[in-house]
């Protein structure tokens, strides 16, 4: 790993705690922004703790850090009440506050690309289809457990998990959530494979190149 690109992540990570930090001093229910950010708490040590031996691409950083800006900013406020959700519900005339959507379709487009620099990076899988496949898969799993974790909250915290579930009165909104989590494991396939697979190679050829010098040696 480049000296560059260490500092950039160190210089990201800080950014991350010092927002994490911000968007705890005055949430608008403690218990809604803990559940919210608990995945940022638990991923976080995960990264740092595999990034000598399996950084991932400086792509999915970014994706990473923007999803969990999304769910600080909805732990902050509660999804049904972020300000932005406002103002997109007041432009196209929706009936709720879509913010919780853009959570689900992170939900589905990141773990999606995780997945496929795991199993195509480990050769776990051969080919890159069925690693996109296997990204989809894996994404709709994540999607899934969410939604038990949801329930869960539900039958444990009753009329307190509302916030934390974010439903806005809508019977469907497991089902629709699922849906924008398969959407953006899909758009992480069609759209941002070719941009992947750069991102893979540019991390990759450095190790390559060392080791083509050691055996020249």
């Amino acid at each position: 790993m480049s000296a560059k690109r260490d500092r950039r992540l160190v210089a990201a990570g800080l950014l991350l705690a010092v927002l994490l930090g911000l968007s705890g001093l005055r949430p608008y229910e403690r218990s809604t922004w803990l559940m919210e950010v608990a995945p940022i708490v638990i991923a976080a040590p995960v990264l740092v703790a595999t990034y000598r031996r399996f950084p991932l691409t400086s792509l999915l950083y970014v994706l990473l850090f923007c999803h969990a800006v999304i769910l600080m900013v909805g732990g902050a406020y509660t999804y049904a009440r972020v300000p932005l959700g406002f103002w997109v519900q007041d432009l196209l005339h929706l009936g709720r506050n879509p913010y919780d959507k853009l959570g689900h379709f992170a939900q589905g487009l990141v773990p999606a690309l995780l997945a496929r620099e795991i199993v195509l990076r480990t050769r776990a899988v051969a080919g890159r289809r069925m690693a996109g496949f296997v990204g989809i898969c894996v994404a709709m799993t994540v999607s899934a457990c969410y939604e038990l974790v949801e329930w869960g909250a539900a039958l444990a915290l009753g009329q307190g998990a509302d916030a934390f579930l974010g439903t806005q009165g809508d019977p469907w909104d497991t089902q629709s959530d699922m849906l924008y989590a398969l959407i953006g494991s899909v758009v992480a396939m069609l759209a941002l494979a070719r941009l992947h697979d750069r991102a893979m190679a540019r991390l990759e050829r450095p190790a390559d190149s060392r080791v083509e010098a050691a055996n020249a040696g």
